[in-house]
């Protein structure tokens, strides 16, 4: 699951991910990311953007860790949002700032979830 508000970057991921041989969902929020991941099958690992428009990431980490169907989905953050220690409170796996290194950010999520 990607979810990042900047379309571009959402659907480069996203692509990028579907090449190496993952399934992808994405949402352009974390209002978006929780409906969709309530209706679906579990997601493996989020890949998250922090500042968004309606839910933002720390808002979605705080519902996702409440809600036992999905706090044992590891988070991926990937951002603009500044240093380490402004993200150390989502308590992610990973975090990336942008503009990303595709290579690590794959090297990452094929440690956390299996390809198709």
């Amino acid at each position: 699951m990607i979810v990042e508000d900047d379309r571009d970057t959402r659907e480069m991921l996203g692509r990028f991910l579907e090449l190496e041989g993952f399934e992808v969902q994405t949402a352009a929020n974390g209002r978006q990311a929780l409906d969709t991941l309530a209706a679906g099958p579990p997601a493996c690992v989020i890949v998250l953007d922090l500042m968004m428009p309606v839910m933002d990431g720390w808002q979605f980490r705080d519902a996702q860790a409440r809600d036992p169907r999905l706090s044992s989905i590891p988070v991926v953050v990937v951002t603009a949002a500044g240093s380490r220690e402004h993200v150390a409170p989502i308590d992610a796996h990973a975090w990336f700032s942008k503009p990303l290194d595709l290579e690590r950010v794959l090297q990452t999520i094929d440690g956390l979830c299996p390809r198709d």
